[in-house]
């Protein structure tokens, strides 16, 4: 089989394909929320993920094949890649989630942008921090601050929960990390063969630990059981990281952390929608920021432009 060709320079793409690509991974991520919860009721946790990584890599098996090898390095780079993005991160939220609530969590996922703002400026020199950069992070982060705001009032901290929020934080650096990671040094990689190669390399250590810490748990494969794994592993895995490998060289990093917001407010339109959850006015008001530091945050440009000097020179 030949090797993988490098892309080389990004492929200009259109505003809607972007747009499209775009919306993709934050509305079927935002879905992935209660299917998750339906699939917790049948399997542990980790025997789920695991299995999700294992079917989703499955997926892609004839299409990464067709894209060609990559040398061991690469490889290499990819199975790391997937223990930072996928493997280790996951199984801290799950395990946070056990002493933490829900609502909490997903407050403490919306620093994600900021979080890969403070990484994308220590790791991309073309990202610098700026303030409508961080402007779009802080609405973003207090949008979804007032979505949980009725959950997370009157509630104390205890040790478990201190850790709980420790590994939830510590899950979100790693899987910023990861991003600007991918962006700096895989962009020649073809996304089918980046996201077959971590969905794999993350489902191994997934399923071992599974053995290891689940072997007394209850696993009860009902058709609610396979048809959620199913769904995260095409939908939620395999589809929506292949749009966003594709958007990373295309989108900025502010633009790439709120992606993670407007996910948690589709989660939670969802649950009004079906679920009978209440309409709020803070679920309009901080639906109304989330999606203003979207705007704000596509709108901005993805590089700073050069330095006078930097013009001179060239």
């Amino acid at each position: 089989m030949d090797s993988a060709v490098a892309s080389g320079p990004v492929k200009p793409a259109s505003r809607l394909k972007v747009a499209l690509a775009y919306c993709t991974c934050f509305l079927l991520w935002g879905s992935t929320w209660s299917v998750v919860k339906v699939g917790l009721e049948d399997l542990p946790p980790l025997r789920f993920l695991g299995t999700r990584m294992l079917v989703a890599g499955l997926v892609l098996l004839p299409f990464a094949r067709a894209a060609g090898q990559v040398d061991p390095r690469t490889g290499g780079r990819i199975a790391a890649l997937g223990m930072l993005q996928l493997a280790a991160p996951f199984t801290l939220l799950f395990f946070a989630q056990q002493w933490i609530p829900s609502s909490w969590a997903a407050l403490l996922f919306s620093t994600f942008p900021v979080w890969l703002l403070f990484v994308g400026r220590v790791l991309l020199p073309d990202q610098p921090l700026t303030p409508g950069k961080l402007l779009a992070a802080g609405l973003g982060v207090a949008g979804v601050v007032l979505l949980q705001s009725s959950d997370i009032q009157g509630m104390a901290l205890s040790g478990k929960m201190l850790l709980g929020v420790g590994m939830t934080l510590f899950s979100v650096v790693l899987i910023a990390v990861a991003n600007v990671l991918v962006r700096r040094h895989m962009a020649h990689v073809p996304p089918r063969v980046l996201v077959f190669g971590q969905a794999l390399s993350s489902a191994a250590p997934l399923l071992a630990l599974s053995f290891l810490l689940e072997s007394n748990a209850a696993v009860t494969w009902t058709p609610r059981a396979v048809g959620a794994v199913l769904y995260l592993a095409i939908f939620g895995t395999a589809f929506t990281y292949l749009c966003l490998y594709w958007l990373l060289p295309r989108i900025s990093l502010t633009a790439l952390g709120i992606m993670a917001l407007l996910d948690t407010l589709v989660a939670v339109v969802l649950g009004v929608a079906f679920l009978g959850e209440p309409l709020t006015l803070s679920l309009v008001v901080g639906g109304a920021l989330i999606l203003g530091s979207a705007a704000l945050a596509n709108a901005l440009p993805q590089q700073s432009p050069p330095r006078p000097d930097e013009q001179a020179r060239g």
